[in-house]
């Protein structure tokens, strides 16, 4: 390169330096934190809260309004049900009972009964009974109701201790987004509890996150999640109450994004730590319903169905 060409670039880069102020541009960015007062709580504390309240509900004898909505991005819409009354039973360690009566006439929309392994499903409406395992997928992927498993709503309202035998449970610092002045969405510091299971064949897995409001220091929200650490079911709890002297949420929206349905509890009439029987946890086959097994290969289904047409 020439010493004539060397001088020219230098003072085409000196003539076009002061420009650059006016192609060059910075703005600040403000986040929005809200300005409530903060409560703090140790990992110790946290864990402790969690295995208190798995502690101290035993049962539960709920009179509900359901919300429920089917869809989201996968369906491409999304499909708002009519609230409904319902009723739920649950008692430890794994049973539930969980019922959804029609709009107005108040007849059953759904019966579902599980004892943590196995479940029944009977939708009256379409004259079907589905049973099997909590972990068997249903043919009937189309209809959101029939993959609805009762062992998802018992994960949701009970939260269940840590176990200190095949579970670590460590703390982390995030931030959740509340209503802040004017109804404008704001960032609050947080706390989290994250669950790691041990799983005897493939080492550890993340099992769930409890999320704590520094407000109140009270559980808003779980997240459970599968083996292969996709979200199965993430729980929020509203509003909480005094309910026979436990603290408890009066609202609990249950989402399963795989299958792509909503589930909101109202609480109407909330009965804690009562007796309940092994009779309120059955649920017998109604007569001349299509049943489903679900354990059951779906051919051999198709030849028993023909079997007991020829009868």
């Amino acid at each position: 390169m020439t010493l004539a060409s060397r001088y020219s670039r230098l003072l085409i880069f000196a003539a076009i330096l002061p420009l650059t102020g006016c192609l060059l541009r910075t703005r600040t960015v403000e986040r929005q934190i809200s300005t409530a007062p903060l409560k703090t709580a140790t990992q110790a504390e946290l864990i402790d809260y969690i295995n208190r309240q798995a502690a101290q509900v035993r049962s539960m004898n709920a009179t509900v309004d359901i919300d429920t909505s089917v869809g989201g991005e996968k369906k491409g819409k999304v499909t708002d049900i009519t609230e409904i009354r319902g009723y739920v039973l649950a008692r430890k360690p794994s049973m539930l009972h969980m019922i959804g009566l029609m709009p107005v006439v108040r007849t059953k929309a759904f019966d579902m009964v599980s004892d943590g392994q196995t479940f029944k499903l009977s939708i009256p409406p379409e004259n079907r009974f589905l049973e099997g395992r909590n972990d068997v997928p249903t043919p009937n992927a189309k209809n959101s109701l029939e993959s609805m498993r009762p062992q998802y709503i018992y994960d949701a309202i009970l939260l269940r201790e840590i176990d200190p035998n095949n579970e670590i449970a460590v703390m982390d610092n995030g931030l959740e987004e509340v209503a802040g002045p004017k109804g404008r969405k704001v960032d609050q510091p947080d706390y989290a509890i994250d669950v790691i299971r041990k799983n005897p064949l493939d080492g550890h897995y993340l099992s769930r996150k409890i999320f704590f409001s520094r407000t109140d220091l009270l559980p808003y929200r779980q997240i459970i999640y599968d083996q292969d650490g996709n979200q199965a079911t993430d729980s929020r709890y509203v509003n909480y109450k005094d309910y026979d002297g436990v603290n408890y949420p009066s609202q609990i929206e249950i989402w399963r994004p795989k299958e792509e349905y909503r589930i909101v509890l109202h609480m109407v009439k909330l009965q804690l730590n009562t007796t309940l029987t092994d009779d309120q946890f059955r649920l017998e086959q109604p007569a001349g319903v299509e049943v489903i097994h679900l354990d059951q290969p779906q051919a051999d289904q198709m030849h028993a169905k023909r079997e007991e047409a020829k009868r």
